[in-house]
């Protein structure tokens, strides 16, 4: 028998230390922040209570890292990823968007002798690519003249008409443009900013550029750091609800020579003025004639689609959402989720939206009680999620059919994306799929991150404070220690 007498207060301590060890998890060891994400988050002045991290390897029962993960909090722009898997596993990859056009009056010898209806079901790719095929294919029915009005129907969308300058008094960013079920080219007018630097001065081309656009180009090349150069921008809008009174555009400002190309782009019409004239345009341009104005209005019963276009698939669509951060597009998919439990996809809402994404967490057993959802997006200040829930849902996507298409939907660090410009030439370049998040006061990562041994960990990284703005290197720290860990 060990003779206990023997040992000194010291040797007992040891002996009691090692056993207390051997029974706490490992999980439990790896709870704290890793030193260079809590040096940065000091340095930046961000609290540990501010912060929400999830860290989580694949096919293990724990997550690595916990800290503050069961707090709900605004995930800003990573909210679009319950919206796309959501989109991706009730609508399928393949689903697409319908636009139908009607002709109200008959057509004889390629004229149309009443109005053209185009009614809307919420493509959230109606670009101007896709319109201008869209105005082609009409035009390859045989239909040359239309004698009538352009009839606008938006009846599919029961939204409520939102202030545009209401989220953060930018009312003509295009981010902020209402969902709508014709909605064309994200009423975006595009303005390419070029800079000349052996005439020291800045080229503006606007496309497509509207025929009742006056544009003032008062731009000052400068040798500074580029920066933010958007809100640098002096932008001067004196805007026009129809075609008849011309919208005055004046930029005012410097623009930096190191900025490059760069679009900036704008949404300055109502929808109806915006799409007569787009539609004019490429009608126009068919060698189409077009005599009478634009109405809002529902289709008429009984009427036979004379043409539908089709979206792109989802699976397209959702890489655009993500990478890209495409709020309007994000927006437009969450409404579509409402279609899955509506009594004959009459007219989408929002509530509807949010039953079907509660529906959808039931079946899949993940009860979320803290989530809130108002459009989807991410836009939003009321909207919440707790990094664990998200952590749960991207390990549910792991292993979901659709996983691929959703997973490649994710910018990829210092590729492509809004993660273009992060973490370039380190050993993590290329080796993660990152979405990111940024609002006032807010700012995220979360996704997929394949470490030196070829582990794939979920990371979530949520911060919700006035100085969350300088937290990048925070992130960056943790995308680069999930990677480098041993």
């Amino acid at each position: 028998m060990f003779n206990f007498t023997l040992l000194t207060r010291t040797h007992l301590v040891a002996i009691l230390c090692f056993f207390i060890l051997t029974l706490i998890p490992l999980t439990a060891i790896t709870q704290n922040m890793p030193d260079p994400v809590n040096q940065a988050l000091q340095q930046a002045g961000i609290p540990e209570s501010a912060v929400a991290i999830y860290v989580h390897e694949i096919g293990e029962t724990q997550p690595l890292i916990a800290i503050n993960a069961k707090a709900a909090m605004n995930p800003a722009s990573v909210m679009k990823l319950v919206t796309t898997f959501a989109g991706l596993e009730l609508l399928g990859p393949t689903y697409t968007w319908k636009t139908e056009l009607y002709a109200n009056g008959i057509i004889e010898d390629g004229v149309l002798q009443g109005d053209l209806v185009i009614k809307g079901y919420g493509d959230p790719k109606l670009n101007l690519e896709n319109f201008w095929l869209l105005v082609r294919h009409l035009r390859q029915t045989g239909l040359r003249e239309i004698t009538g009005n352009l009839i606008l129907d938006n009846s599919y969308f029961d939204v409520i008409n939102e202030d545009s300058a209401a989220f953060d008094g930018k009312f003509y960013r295009t981010y902020n443009v209402s969902p709508e079920a014709l909605l064309v080219n994200y009423r975006m007018l595009s303005f390419h900013l070029t800079p000349q630097p052996k005439i020291k001065s800045v080229r503006v081309i606007i496309d497509p550029l509207p025929e009742s656009l006056t544009l003032s180009n008062n731009l000052k090349l400068t040798d500074g750091e580029c920066g933010d150069w958007r809100d640098i921008l002096d932008i001067d809008i004196h805007a026009s609800t129809t075609e008849k009174i011309r919208t005055l555009v004046a930029l005012n400002g410097s623009y930096a020579t190191k900025c490059g190309e760069k679009n900036l782009h704008l949404s300055l019409h109502n929808s109806s003025t915006y799409t007569l004239m787009l539609f004019r345009q490429l009608w126009e341009e068919q060698n189409g004639i077009f005599h009478g104005r634009v109405l809002t209005d529902q289709t008429s019963k009984g009427l036979i689609p004379l043409e539908t276009h089709r979206s792109p698939p989802l699976a397209e669509i959702v890489r655009d959402i993500n990478k890209f951060s495409n709020n309007i597009a994000a927006r437009q998919l969450y409404l579509a989720l409402g279609s899955v439990d509506a009594v004959n996809n009459k007219v989408m809402t929002l509530t509807q939206s949010n039953t079907s994404i509660r529906q959808w967490l039931a079946i899949k057993k993940l009860n979320f009680p803290e989530l809130i959802m108002e459009n989807g997006s991410g836009l939003s200040r009321n909207e919440r999620i707790s990094a664990d829930h998200l952590g749960q849902l991207l390990i549910n996507a792991f292993q979901s059919p659709v996983m691929p298409e959703f997973i490649s939907s994710l910018p990829i660090v210092a590729i492509d994306g809004t993660m273009k410009e992060r973490l370039n030439d380190r050993p993590i370049t290329g080796q993660a799929h990152i979405k990111t998040g940024l609002l006032d006061n807010v700012k995220s990562i979360a996704g997929y991150v394949l470490d030196k041994l070829n582990r794939r960990i979920i990371v979530i990284f949520i911060i919700n404070h006035s100085q969350s703005r300088q937290a990048q290197p925070a992130m960056d720290a943790l995308l680069q220690w999930v990677h480098a860990r041993p």
